[in-house]
């Protein structure tokens, strides 16, 4: 597991905010590690990096709807790739600028945790590659009608 960045930044006011302590016991430690403190997960051990069920990727921190496996594809990078959000809003760019490389963070708006990062190398019209962490989502297998 790789440390991505040490969040200096002002605590931003989130509709999800709880104390560490309360986040420590909701989230595996993996989870925390990377939603809390901005680690990665190593390539190729996720839950969701081949998964291609329909359905929704949540955030594992509040449950906001982030991507869509319509949205999905295999980068061969080893973590889930999505070409865009499935709603703008529900996450945040941030500038990252640790490790000596430039990134964009994406960090879930709703709750602060820090998903992965986001480059423009994506295949697809959009031409993003949303490089999520595993972890960092749950899965809600579309229902069927």
């Amino acid at each position: 597991m790789r440390k991505s960045r040490v969040s200096t930044e002002a605590a931003t006011t989130r509709e999800v905010a709880k104390p560490e302590e309360q986040w420590r016991e909701k989230l595996t430690p993996l989870q925390y590690s990377v939603l809390r403190e901005a680690h990665t997960e190593r390539p190729f051990t996720g839950e969701y990096v081949h998964n291609h069920s329909d359905g929704s990727y949540l955030c594992a921190g509040c449950g906001s709807v982030l991507f869509s496996s319509d949205a999905k594809f295999d980068s061969g990078t080893g973590w889930p790739s999505f070409d865009e959000p499935a709603v703008a809003e529900a996450v945040e760019l941030r500038p990252d600028n640790s490790l000596f490389m430039r990134r964009t963070e994406v960090v879930c708006r709703r709750c602060g945790g820090h998903l992965g990062h986001v480059f423009s190398d994506g295949p697809t019209a959009t031409g993003d590659r949303y490089c999520i962490n595993s972890c960092s989502l749950d899965f809600a297998p579309a229902e069927r009608g």
